[in-house]
């Protein structure tokens, strides 16, 4: 990916001028909000001021730009890998260093072992149809493989259901394997699924950039066994391609990115995995707005089942792309904790964070707005706080009078929430979801005393 040269003229630039939309599509996307401001947002400069000679990083100085006009454009892979928990921000240099290569050694050993289970991982090609079936028996030439390395989307295969009837190749051994049979099954539906995520991006025109989203999802889904590879997941990784040109540094960011997320695509026949988060937007609204969530009840939306999507996505589908960054890197400052890095290394990868531990570091001012305030009432339970991801929901919902005016049933209710996400501005939604937070935590502690 080429990297723009940036100038004192571009500090006033829209995103939708960073991250431009193909000319068919511009019409129907989102109109992007977030415009880069002289003194508020993280500058290069200013980015650049906050490391010291050996490289650690004043993260205090950082989190505070961050949270008042997002990151600048130039230098938000950087930032990223450090709000993610990639880097101790008091690491150095030469210690970042390291632990890149390490990490980039160890992505190519995992996407190494996938492409032995499967040609097609690192082939430059994305399968769009099965493989193999449920018994373990392989398909021979999938039906569709886009050739990622082409002009030109091509199709192969096609005639094999005519030839070998049912299009299996008996002559092959069944595979065995469980693990890799499950994997081998979403390979496909990873791929229809990269080949509609952010296609009106120009970015996305060149195929290479596809097939390097398929690879990271495909050795994700093979690393993360308990979770695999769930619908969704593409709209979380493909910013990660977009910023960083390394794939293997794309995919331990996405890595962490899940280590927060990873709870909601855990499904199980009992429950869905953001069942959670739901039940506690639940319990929100019904303390800061019982009057709405009688409401909600009464149009059959008490579950709160329609901010599924919200939840599993971040706002990526109702937000312009230049806009859904900017509100991810406000919310990662304000849940900031420095001590993620040191925890995440623990854990190993592919795992939940590990939560209850007594943080190492002494300033409380080194934590994210949000994460200072848990501290303060001792809001972070057995399983954490909870992510203010939940409060920007609650504030979408609170500030839409519509709701209450307007809505007489569930798709009322679904048209008039995708209206207000559509207008929603990145900054206000962070600012209200942090005083729905103090009202909260407030009325919380009145009803403990």
């Amino acid at each position: 990916m080429m990297r723009r040269r940036w100038s004192k003229d571009s500090e006033t630039d829209s995103s939708s001028s960073l991250y431009p939309l193909r000319p068919d599509c511009a019409n129907n996307a989102p109109d992007t909000k977030f415009k880069i401001k002289v003194g508020r947002t993280l500058s290069v400069r200013k980015w650049h001021a906050a490391f010291s000679q050996q490289g650690s990083l004043h993260i205090t100085s950082v989190l505070s730009r961050i949270q008042r006009g997002g990151v600048h454009p130039a230098i938000r892979n950087e930032v990223w890998e450090f709000l993610l928990g990639c880097f101790d921000p008091d690491s150095t240099f030469d210690e970042r260093d390291h632990i890149r290569n390490t990490r980039r050694m160890q992505y190519a050993r995992w996407k190494e072992h996938c492409r032995e289970m499967d040609s097609h991982v690192g082939s430059g090609k994305i399968i769009t149809a099965p493989i193999i079936t449920e018994d373990g028996v392989p398909i021979k030439d999938p039906l569709v493989l886009l050739e990622a390395t082409s002009d030109q989307s091509t199709l192969q295969g096609g005639s094999t259901s005519s030839e070998n009837g049912n299009g299996v190749d008996e002559a092959v051994d069944r595979l065995t394997d469980k693990q890799i049979i499950e994997w081998k099954l979403t390979l496909h539906q990873i791929g229809l699924d990269v080949l509609r995520t952010d296609r009106s991006m120009v970015f996305y025109e060149k195929k290479e950039n596809l097939s390097k989203l398929w690879d990271i999802l495909a050795v994700y889904a093979w690393i993360d066994k308990e979770v695999g590879y769930c619908q969704g997941m593409s709209d979380l990784c493909s910013p990660m391609i977009v910023l960083l040109n390394d794939e293997a540094d794309a995919f331990w960011c996405f890595e962490r990115l899940m280590r927060r997320l990873r709870g909601n695509f855990r499904c199980t026949q009992q429950s869905v995995g953001v069942e959670n988060q739901l039940q506690h937007l639940a319990s929100i609204i019904q303390v800061l707005d019982p009057k709405l969530h009688d409401h909600l009840e009464t149009l059959g939306g008490g579950d709160y089942l329609f901010a599924f999507r919200m939840f599993m996505v971040l706002f990526r589908r109702e937000l312009s792309f230049g806009d859904s960054l900017y509100l991810w890197e406000m919310m990662w400052a304000l849940e900031y904790d420095p001590d993620m890095f040191s925890r995440y290394e623990e854990t190993g990868p592919a795992t939940d964070i590990a939560q209850g531990s007594k943080p190492r570091v002494k300033s409380t001012r080194q934590f994210g707005k949000y994460e200072r305030a848990n501290m303060k009432n001792g809001a972070n339970g057995v399983d954490g706080p909870v992510p203010i991801s939940v409060f920007l929901v609650a504030s979408v919902l609170k500030n839409s009078q519509k709701l209450l005016q307007e809505a007489r049933g569930l798709d009322d209710l679904i048209r008039i929430l995708n209206n207000v996400n559509g207008n929603l501005d990145a900054k206000k939604a962070c600012e209200a979801a942090l005083k729905l937070h103090s009202k909260y935590l407030r009325k919380m502690q009145g009803k403990k005393s």
